[in-house]
């Protein structure tokens, strides 16, 4: 996977010139500007259903295996279940079902409501990989060595209302520039985000530690656990394997404050490792090193006009938990049947107002957990540590408090506000439950809503009448006597639901989620 794009480099610079001129002239597709995994996935999510997407990064084409992410939570990979590759993606991990943290809290995994009853250990390059093979084969248009140098909304491109674009100045490998023009642009660029940057947004937070050293080694002893973690005293220290017989270990001590510039070698890494685990294992033949600090940021705002942030762009947080990436993956799993249901003309603009609203609360909520968990790591005084042992007692004795806290680290507690009035389901996270077609999130693929409603004499009642919105919305039935209609989003969540719903309420429902020709159909 490393190197150029085989089918950019086999080109001639005519070609590639003729096919970047195509790439500047779409102004009803999306610019998606960072190739990391969130951005992979919602170009991807976004060209498997028609949408021209342009994918923009300034770095050549690789893909790294120095990243920092290493494991996939349960609503992840449902995610990923719902675009058909979470199977691919556990033949390469390891699957955990237990976290152990502190030395005394033990979280168990295999209750949790969901077909992925467990967190899989699996380097991010490993996600780069199947996401960027994805989004290749639904036809995503990738350009790399390719720099935002600035953005630019109304003018040449039109206003920001229904008819207005963006304009995004670009510089290119060779120096040169180019303009491209969309209906959207999608910041998935990182924590250091020039689209942000462009339209202004700040990104107020702090550094919560400094000096965390990291390094890619080889391990003389290989570890009890999958993942080991501890804190003791003033050091804390992390290990998980790459698969490839490396491990990447993560290491902090509070007297060690020096700026990230400040050489890193092998021995620093051993002795913070020691101190927290006890040993190093025999580490060696480290293949990568280096010093890091840790932010925790968000921006005020997910939306400006036709410019959108996601991932890391929108929020930075500490590693703790290991919910970064998987946020940014659930944050691109919203986003996209969004635009893909406003461009296609089957959902008024205003539907792309509850990204922000249901995604910045999520993001604020995952800065909390993860700064919690690296604070009670951090805790040195007394008191400190009498609080950490306080709670770690009271989420291990205490089911609803340890329910909580594994569906914040998982992902599956979510959910999204509803209207006032909507039924106790609109919002909620939707299991993989069984239905009369099969799994709800094979379902799900392609991008589409899920109908479910009671189930009738001929097994599939009035809702058969809806068969020729296929393309866009599959419809089944419950295999118990459940009489609750449920319209499961695109993402997996509730979009509507009502007991004992008539045909009347069932196409009214679909008219507002699915346009008026839901509304035909269903009549």
């Amino acid at each position: 996977m490393n190197g150029k794009r085989d089918d950019n480099t086999s080109r001639s610079p005519h070609t590639q010139d003729a096919q970047h001129a195509q790439d500047a002239q779409d102004p009803r597709g999306v610019i998606v500007v960072g190739a990391g995994p969130t951005g992979l996935l919602l170009a991807g999510d976004l060209a498997a259903v028609g949408v021209p997407v342009t994918l923009v990064e300034k770095r050549e084409h690789r893909i790294s295996n120095l990243s920092r992410a290493f494991v996939a939570h349960a609503r992840t990979l449902e995610q990923l279940d719902a675009r058909g590759i979470a199977d691919a993606l556990e033949a390469k991990g390891r699957p955990l079902d237990r976290i152990a943290l502190f030395g005394r809290l033990s979280v168990r995994l295999d209750t949790l409501p969901s077909h992925f009853n467990h967190l899989l250990v699996i380097p991010q390059y490993e996600v780069e990989k199947l996401l960027e093979r994805r989004a290749v084969e639904a036809g995503v248009r990738f350009r790399y060595e390719t720099e935002v140098t600035a953005v630019e909304q109304g003018g040449s491109a039109g206003g920001v209302g229904d008819a207005g674009g963006v304009t995004v100045d670009v510089r290119t490998a060779g120096g040169g520039t180019d303009r491209l023009t969309a209906a959207y642009v999608v910041g998935t660029d990182g924590h250091r985000s020039a689209v942000r940057e462009a339209v202004g947004l700040p990104f107020p937070g702090k550094s919560v530690i400094r000096s965390v050293v990291l390094a890619d080694v080889r391990l003389d002893e290989q570890p009890d656990e999958v993942l080991t973690a501890n804190a003791v005293g003033d050091a804390f220290a992390f290990i998980a394997p790459f698969g490839d017989g490396y491990h990447r270990v993560i290491g902090w001590h509070r007297g060690r404050d020096v700026p990230d510039s400040e050489p890193l070698d092998l021995d620093e890494v051993r002795e913070v490792t020691r101190l927290a685990l006890g040993r190093d294992y025999g580490m060696r033949d480290a293949r990568w090193m280096s010093r890091f600090h840790c932010d925790e940021r968000q921006a005020p705002a997910y939306r400006v006009g036709r410019v959108f942030l996601a991932g890391d762009a929108a929020h930075v947080h500490t590693p703790a938990g290991g919910q970064g990436m998987n946020t940014g993956l659930q944050d691109a799993a919203n986003l996209g049947w969004k635009l893909a249901a406003v461009l296609g003309g089957h959902a008024d603009p205003a539907l792309l107002d509850s990204y922000e609203a249901e995604r910045h609360p999520v993001g604020r909520a995952v800065l909390r957990s993860s700064g919690g968990i690296v604070r009670l790591a951090m805790a040195k005084s007394p008191w400190a540590l009498a609080l950490r042992a306080a709670l770690t007692t009271f989420v291990n004795h205490v089911p609803p408090a340890r329910t909580r806290a594994i569906g914040q680290i998982t992902g599956i507690g979510y959910r999204y506000p509803a209207p006032r009035g909507a039924h106790r389901l609109v919002g909620t996270r939707v299991p993989d439950v069984a239905l009369s077609t099969g799994r709800l999130y094979e379902s799900l693929r392609g991008g589409r809503f899920v109908l479910i409603g009671p189930r009738g004499a001929d097994g599939t009642g009035a809702l058969g009448a809806l068969g020729t919105l296929g393309d866009r919305l599959a419809v089944a039935t419950w295999t118990s006597e459940r009489r609750t209609t449920v319209l499961v989003r695109p993402d997996g969540y509730v979009a509507w639901a009502a007991e004992g719903a008539d045909d009347a309420a069932v196409g009214e429902a679909l008219a507002e989620w699915l346009g008026a020709a839901a509304l035909g159909a269903a009549a």
